[in-house]
């Protein structure tokens, strides 16, 4: 990074970079600090205003030691995080300190409590419309052999290690493809890690297990109590230093544990759902809109009120018997889930509100925290939308700049460097991003199979 920041200069060797970095390089001879963020958000850079001091971090608490340093509470954060489960940048939960987005790049040449300009090197914007209007035109059969010869290169890059190394398997589309393609470039077997849980709606251990089988990795599982469970919540406030309200953080803390036991890097499928269109929304939220928006608000109100005030659950447990007499293609983990995630959609009023929903945990955070006005975010501000042709690729696009690097990177990274675990993400690649954006949305969604083109390469 030196050779190049003196070879081309700060933005141009920034845009050359390819992989998660967060900077700060002290230019002595300008004498201007610059700051650097990488472009999907993988690693953090806070910064802000401690009395006249600039103050930057990689970490919350490393201001704490600074003795002018006055953590106030953001309550306007504080409700936005009520919506959202995390805190979207570019805010953080003390005022006056805020996050980098993914990116860009800052410059501060030392003028007092001037709040430095924020430029962006690359954008998720531009990405996502231009591989939309200029998409990729040639067969399926080359679709697949070029992003299969994509992801093995940006894998190959993340197995560059002079430690040891390894990679989370979940047993499921994304993450089972990149163990695949690590195993494929590898002479030893692989190590693996997968955590399990007793409670089987939320138990996958059984797919990785026999995907660690068909390739012959190292495979290492631990299957989760309750106890082993709750033993972390006391660790969160120091990984975290900010509200954080994704329940997966547990297992994630767990799965970096077990792992860091034998590895010191471990690769992860993180990414594929915002890619390749993988969530359930993506399915739900277009398919019930246009089958139940005849239905007047009233009924679907009415229904969407019967059918929350039962909780998953109790759904969970009432589906437990009828899930059992089904055909395995039938079946569904997490019914109760998935039926509130439905009710919610029953009660939107038009296709625009329905993304917000179902982000939202909280629908009125104000009337919760006294005194606040939630943040203007990616989602209030839709200057900020890409212009696509499609509602499903709007969705993947806001996922993409903001549920995936807010939420999801957030509770990788941390999770992974509270126990000294260097977590890499080859989707995230953004020759990778850009190229998925140039798939048409037929190649990622095939009738009500997600992630088709991924699924083909795997």
């Amino acid at each position: 990074m030196l050779s190049s920041f003196c070879e081309w200069g700060v933005l141009e060797a920034t845009k050359r970079f390819n992989g998660m970095f967060a900077f700060a390089l002290w230019d002595k001879a300008e004498r201007i600090l610059h700051l650097g963020r990488d472009r999907i958000g993988e690693k953090p850079l806070y910064y802000g205003w401690c009395g006249h001091t600039f103050i930057f971090a990689s970490e919350l608490k490393a201001f704490k030691v600074h003795p002018d340093f006055q953590p106030e509470i953001n309550r306007d954060a504080l409700a936005t995080f009520l919506r959202f489960s995390h805190i979207p940048a570019p805010y953080s939960i003390y005022k006056g300190i805020y996050k980098l987005p993914p990116a860009t790049l800052l410059s501060y040449g030392g003028a007092r409590n001037v709040h430095p300009e924020v430029v962006p090197y690359w954008s998720a914007k531009k990405a996502a419309e231009s591989g939309v209007s200029h998409p990729f035109t040639g067969s399926e059969t080359q679709a697949i052999e070029e992003l299969d010869t994509l992801l093995k290169d940006a894998i190959a890059m993340r197995m560059v290690a002079d430690v040891p190394l390894g990679a989370f398997l979940s047993g499921g589309i994304d993450s089972s493809t990149v163990v695949a393609l690590m195993q494929a470039q590898s002479q030893q077997p692989v190590k693996t890690f997968s955590i399990g849980f007793h409670e089987q709606d939320y138990n996958e251990a059984q797919y990785a297990k026999a995907v660690a089988q068909h390739l012959g990795t190292d495979h290492t599982e631990l299957y989760v109590t309750a106890n082993e469970a709750l033993a972390v919540i006391p660790k969160v406030p120091s990984l975290y230093d900010e509200p954080f309200a994704d329940a997966s953080q547990f297992p994630t803390f767990l799965v970096s544990q077990l792992a860091r036991n034998d590895v010191t890097v471990s690769l992860s499928g993180d990414g594929g759902d915002e890619l390749f269109a993988g969530y359930d929304r993506y399915f739900w939220g277009r398919t019930i809109w246009q089958k139940t928006n005849w239905i007047p608000q009233t009924v679907r109100h009415s229904t969407a009120k019967a059918l929350t005030s039962i909780s998953p659950q109790a759904w969970n447990q009432s589906f437990a018997a009828v899930n059992t007499m089904l055909p395995a293609k039938l079946k569904v983990a997490a019914f109760g889930d998935k039926l509130h995630k439905l009710a919610s959609i029953l009660s939107f009023t038009n296709l625009d509100t329905i993304y917000a929903s179902l982000v939202s945990h909280w629908q009125a955070p104000e009337e919760v925290v006294i005194g606040s006005s939630e943040l203007s975010t990616v989602l209030s501000d839709r200057n900020l939308w890409a212009s696509l042709p499609n509602f499903v690729e709007g969705m993947m696009y806001l996922d993409l700049i903001s549920y995936l690097p807010d939420n999801i990177l957030v509770k990788v990274d941390r999770a992974s460097m509270g126990v000294s675990l260097e977590g890499r993400i080859p989707f995230l690649d953004h020759r990778v991003v850009e190229f998925a954006w140039q798939i048409p949305l037929s190649m990622k969604i095939r009738g009500n199979q997600s992630k088709w083109l991924l699924r083909q390469v795997l």
